[in-house]
């Protein structure tokens, strides 16, 4: 699988468990719901600080988020 696909795929499953909407997790990082949504659909890439930013929100670490690691 592309490599952004599985990321989003792995940042919706996190935003999920964490109990945040996309409106929600998109305002942690200054943008819409509309935006935000493209990255969970693997069209944008997040930056790093951004990474920082939602693994401190929905609580999992940056490398699940990237695949590095499963839990």
């Amino acid at each position: 699988m592309e490599l952004k696909k599985e990321v989003g795929k792995r940042l919706a499953t996190a935003r999920k468990q964490a109990g945040f909407t996309q409106k929600e997790a998109g305002g942690s990082i200054l943008m819409s719901q509309p935006n935000y949504a493209r990255f969970e659909q693997g069209y944008y890439e997040l930056s790093y600080s951004q990474i920082v930013t939602l693994c401190k929100l929905f609580d999992c670490s940056a490398d699940y988020l990237l695949g590095l690691a499963e839990i």
